[in-house]
């Protein structure tokens, strides 16, 4: 069976990068700034007008406080297997319990969320230690009150700590009009965003600057990989020799050769 699932937690797979990237930052903001802020308040107390740069001090070292705190949920120390935790979305194929049926595997994004989550759940039912549950809430897009209730969700979820949530048309794929539908659109919450765009993106200036970037030509990226995803799939479960399905994964790389903002 192949899953598509998040191997948790993040100090166990990326821990150089929480280490030079996320931990650096978070450290030389809390070195520097409760300093500054110390010799701001001293300035002060001397009657000299620093209050604009004291605020502004001030909101940098509670955003710090803020991305350190973000990260920090992903991270738990581990030994071995122990502590880890693997969190499945859908199944992607799996090979048939026949051996001499034809094609010797199946792909599976033809069915629904449901059925694939329906799945996730017999696994967390047979190892709750290791498989972590999948959340989920069906929205009507075209009924306000469900669609309330699905935003009410993701901001419990989201001011809880949670990472947030990806929106998926339920019955998987789906092609319109312009071709097939975006496959997922992750729906970050506020603080776990400090651990992509930074500790002061909340900042109005920084706000304004990420709105004015353009999405199109990554959704055009995401699409293709998309495409080239399922037909190595599809390639993989026909039995396809492997060179034929690398085909396809060496045109995902190349797709990700193209320069874009890795952040959006």
């Amino acid at each position: 069976m192949l899953l598509d699932a998040e191997v948790m937690p993040w100090s166990a797979k990326a821990l150089e990068l929480l280490r030079r990237q996320y931990a650096a930052v978070g450290a030389a903001g809390r070195a520097a700034l409760p300093a500054t802020l110390d010799v701001l308040g001293s300035v002060a107390a001397r009657g000299i007008d620093v209050g604009d740069l004291l605020a502004r001090t001030q909101a940098r070292s509670t955003d710090v406080d803020a991305f350190t705190a973000a990260y920090r949920r992903y991270c738990w120390p581990t030994e071995g297997l122990s502590g880890l935790r693997v969190a499945p979305f859908q199944v992607l194929a799996a090979g048939l319990a026949d051996e001499t049926a034809a094609p010797p595997a199946r792909a599976f994004h033809t069915r629904h969320h449901l059925w694939h989550l329906g799945i996730a759940d017999t696994l967390v039912a047979a190892d709750p230690g290791l498989v972590a549950p999948t959340r989920r809430l069906v929205v009507r897009t075209d009924d306000a009150t469900s669609v309330a209730a699905g935003v009410a969700w993701w901001e419990e979820l989201t001011g809880a700590g949670g990472e947030g949530m990806v929106v998926k048309p339920v019955a998987n794929l789906v092609r319109g009009p312009k071709g097939i539908v975006q496959p997922g659109v992750k729906v970050r919450g506020r603080e776990y965003l400090r651990i992509i765009y930074g500790p002061e993106y909340t900042e109005p200036a920084n706000l304004e600057r990420l709105r004015r970037r353009s999405l199109g030509h990554k959704r055009s990226l995401a699409l293709r990989e998309y495409a080239l995803g399922l037909e190595a799939l599809e390639r993989t479960a026909r039995g396809e020799p492997l060179w034929r399905v690398h085909e396809c994964v060496f045109a995902v790389l190349a797709c990700e050769s193209e320069p874009v903002d890795p952040r959006l």
